[in-house]
């Protein structure tokens, strides 16, 4: 039997490793426990997150004893060829939602079937599958709370244990986790602890503090207060399902449950149009003007390199480009920034965001990236415009934040602004009513510039 890992690297509550544990067990057979480098996914991150990957898959590999058996190539063509090496009928796998993933597992089980072989897909990377929850009348939903409310009544099985007596071998890999690592020159980020025993310590550090005013602090850049645990969601160290088991029914636990439920809703939402990972789910984004040229490429690497003069934005890029991480409240602040300051696409950020994050995540970064946008799921669409000052007195009142990231603040080594916030925020609203004019086919009057005509503000 072969057991195909993907975003799923762990031993523990992982229906997939069950089923297939199960199926060795009757048939007397080792389990082959395979990881495919597949080129279609590894172009889609950055260094950070490779190198991430690769600490992940050397913590997966010695938990197999070193039997992980790594090949590089395209999947419908090593899964079968693995198969088929070690006599197996049938390749157990996690379900995945993600648009390449879907079309990438057709393609394997096509191939597979052409050879008598079978890929069984068994539970999925959410604690409720996407697709499993719909609207009245079967259709998708579009806001969270009515979303929520749905996938708190569905509910979901508990976690189950890793199971035991598992007899894994290996096949003949045609590489390792460290051959995976990318050149460490390019990896800007500090990466934290990786693996599932590191996703373990991460929930067990959260549940004894932060959690209890999770609530208040998870809002605060400048405190400790969240849970970290995204890179370990993104890579299945740990099921969101465990997380949710041990998660206590007060104020906090809830509304970091309610958290989770943001990760499932962003999931079912790219299930159901996965078009929407790079295309604004509202109609009036295609109509948006946003700023090309030079002036806008400065601006961008100015945004990229946290030298926009404003310190809360910049705090946030930093931490970005030394963690691989970016605090939750300060990435939709960096990304209204963006869109709505600079007046570029939510497209450009997002990519950016993917190619730097450690857990780039495409449902959740850019459904986020479109939340901020006022092209997604917001229910109050691009009229929210972050103000960098007010978001800091707010959220950093002591300043501790942006002087963490920031050291120079203060001095003449730290820039003026590059765009005056009061003056773009004019100029963001009245480009968002014209996009809603040009949406709705409304003739614009002689002299006022169209979608098609960029150019700074």
């Amino acid at each position: 039997m072969v057991l195909w890992f993907r975003r799923d690297l762990r031993l523990a509550d992982h229906p997939a490793l069950a089923a297939a544990a199960e199926e060795a067990r009757a048939l007397g057979r080792p389990l082959v426990p395979l990881f495919v480098v597949d080129d279609g996914l590894m172009t889609s991150g950055g260094p950070n997150r490779k190198a991430y990957l690769a600490r992940t898959l050397a913590a997966l590999d010695a938990s197999l004893d070193g039997n992980l058996t790594l090949r590089h190539g395209r999947p419908e063509e090593v899964v079968p060829a693995v198969a088929t090496e070690v006599g197996a009928t049938s390749v157990f796998a996690t379900g995945d939602c993600a648009p390449y993933g879907r079309r990438r597992d057709a393609r394997v089980a096509d191939a597979l079937a052409a050879g008598g072989r079978h890929l069984v897909r068994t539970g999925s990377p959410y604690a409720v599958s996407p697709g499993r929850i719909v609207a009245g009348g079967g259709g998708a939903y579009r806001v969270f709370t009515p979303f929520h409310r749905a996938w708190l009544a569905h509910g979901w099985p508990g976690p189950t244990a890793a199971p035991t007596g598992v007899r894994w071998v290996a096949a003949d890999p045609d590489m390792t986790p460290a051959d995976l690592a990318p050149d460490p020159a390019l990896v800007t980020a500090d990466l934290p602890g990786a693996g599932e025993g590191a996703a373990t310590e991460l929930l067990d550090r959260f549940l004894d503090g932060p959690i209890g005013a999770y609530g208040d602090d998870r809002d605060r850049p400048d405190v400790d207060g969240t849970s970290r645990l995204s890179p370990h969601l993104r890579f299945g160290t740990v099921h969101p399902r465990t997380v949710l088991a041990r998660v206590p029914s007060t104020p906090g636990g809830d509304k970091f449950a309610a958290e989770v439920a943001w990760r499932e809703f962003y999931a079912d939402v790219l299930w159901h149009r996965p078009d929407s990972a790079w295309t604004s789910l509202s109609p009036v984004g295609a109509h948006l003007r946003s700023d090309t040229g030079p002036e806008a490429e400065a601006r961008f690497r100015a945004w990229v390199q946290g030298r926009t003069g404003y310190p809360l934005v910049d705090a946030g890029m930093r931490q970005l480009n030394s963690e691989g991480w970016m605090h939750n409240r300060v990435r939709m602040l960096v990304a209204s920034f963006l869109v709505k300051d600079l007046h570029l696409d939510w497209q450009r950020g997002a990519a950016h965001f993917l190619d730097v994050l450690i857990d780039g995540d495409l449902a959740s970064n850019n459904h986020g990236w479109q939340w901020v946008a006022g092209t997604g799921t917001d229910a109050a669409p691009f009229y929210r415009i972050f103000s960098p000052e007010r978001q800091a007195e707010r959220f950093d009142p002591d300043g501790a934040y942006v002087a963490r990231y920031v050291p120079e603040i203060g001095t003449s080594d730290y820039p003026d602004p590059i765009v005056d916030h009061a003056v773009e925020r004019v100029e963001a609203l009245a480009r968002w009513e014209e996009a809603k004019e040009a949406a709705a086919g409304v003739p614009r009057p002689a002299g006022r510039p169209g979608p098609d005509q960029v150019g700074g503000p």
